[in-house]
């Protein structure tokens, strides 16, 4: 009788659901959407019980880690080319690609008033003015587009200062190494302090933002859902209040 009833209970243990494990997912990220990355990370870990780890860095510097091997299995670009072009080279999953914000540019300062940019520009009145390097960073080059669209970039090239990262142009600017520098809209969005010159869009190509599944994340759970998860209704509404726009007229 003793041998029947522990044969019972460990048929029952067996047939008994196994508890979920959670896991981790290695995320690359533009520095630009630094912030809202981990707002949105901490509400995806919340949800599915899932981690995520963040990796911030200048897109065209991300990508070349990717190339070089680099752990990551989720990709959020500054850019559209550089996913597509993960796929292309074989690093990405096929039709996994998708715009996840539309980065929108500033003109800050920490202690001048840059609220009429185009005057600040144009006056030229400052020693040192910072932008992200526009070969590797997509707010770089459009500071650079913008700067010229205006006809002043001749005059002001020289007062340049470029950080690796849009993340490193704003600490500049942060740091009084520069009096003014191009960032993103979402660096500056809810800054209690200094000027902003939302910088109009049709000085410079939008900025979209696309993401991408690395094929080293397609097994991962933790990876396939948080993709999915930046699809949600609860993650737009995070990547709005930021200032992003969510598709390209936006």
């Amino acid at each position: 009788m003793r041998i029947t009833r522990l044969a019972l209970l460990a048929g029952l243990v067996l047939a008994a659901p196994l508890p979920a494990f959670a896991d981790t997912a290695s995320v690359a990220v533009a520095a630009n959407f630094t912030e809202a990355a981990k707002e949105i990370a901490a509400a995806f870990a919340e949800k599915t019980d899932h981690e995520v780890q963040l990796s911030f860095g200048a897109t065209g510097a991300l990508y070349t880690q990717v190339t070089q091997g680099a752990p990551f299995q989720v990709f959020l670009a500054a850019d559209d080319e550089r996913p597509t072009l993960a796929v292309k080279e074989g690093y990405g999953v096929e039709g996994s690609v998708f715009t996840y914000a539309v980065g929108k540019l500033a003109l800050y300062s920490a202690s001048a008033d840059v609220t009429d940019g185009e005057a600040a520009l144009k006056a030229g009145s400052f020693d040192k003015i910072s932008i992200a390097n526009p070969e590797t960073a997509p707010y770089g080059a459009a500071a650079v587009e913008t700067m010229e669209k205006l006809g002043v970039y001749e005059a002001l090239k020289g007062k340049v200062v470029q950080g690796q990262s849009i993340a490193q142009a704003f600490q500049f600017v942060e740091t009084g190494n520069a009096e003014l520098g191009f960032v993103a809209l979402a660096q500056v969005i809810n800054a209690a302090a200094g000027s902003r010159w939302d910088v109009p869009q049709d000085l410079y190509e939008p900025i979209g933002q696309d993401a991408v599944l690395l094929k080293t994340g397609a097994d991962n759970p933790a990876a396939t859902a948080f993709v999915d998860f930046l699809k949600t209704d609860e993650a737009k509404a995070i990547i709005a209040r930021y200032g992003y726009g969510l598709d390209a007229g936006a």
